[in-house]
């Protein structure tokens, strides 16, 4: 298959470039996709762009809209972990110890625990 050095080292190297146009390719369409800024003709032609002249279209886009790839990323992660944020509140409940001595009061107070377990909870909760 390969006749000297040569000919391997320039298979390895057109694979290392078909690898990094690849990874180029999904960061560049996963940007696109990102931007809300853009209608969706404009994401068509930049799409149809980036796919029929690759390189050149890759390096226009990131000339073009380079700037705002990383404001769009740090917005989706943002967002992300806001979304993450508010779903681990929602799933812990309330965890303060105001609430844990309220609840323990009310069990108190209905007589489910006795004055001990209720100090040991009180004392549990202010630890």
């Amino acid at each position: 298959m390969f006749n000297d050095n040569g000919s391997f080292l320039l298979a390895l190297f057109e694979f290392f470039l078909f690898f990094a146009w690849f990874m180029c390719l999904f960061w560049v369409l996963g940007d696109i996709f990102r931007s809300s800024d853009m209608g969706g003709g404009a994401k068509t032609f930049w799409i149809i762009f980036v796919i029929i002249i690759p390189w050149l279209g890759i390096l226009v886009y990131v000339i073009a809209r380079g700037k705002g790839m990383q404001e769009r990323q740090l917005e989706q992660a943002k967002a992300m972990q806001a979304a993450q944020s508010e779903y681990i509140k929602s799933v812990a409940g309330s965890t303060t110890a105001t609430d844990q001595i309220s609840s323990a009061k009310a069990l108190l107070d209905q007589g489910v625990i006795t004055q001990d377990e209720f100090n040991a909870l009180k004392s549990k909760a202010l630890a």
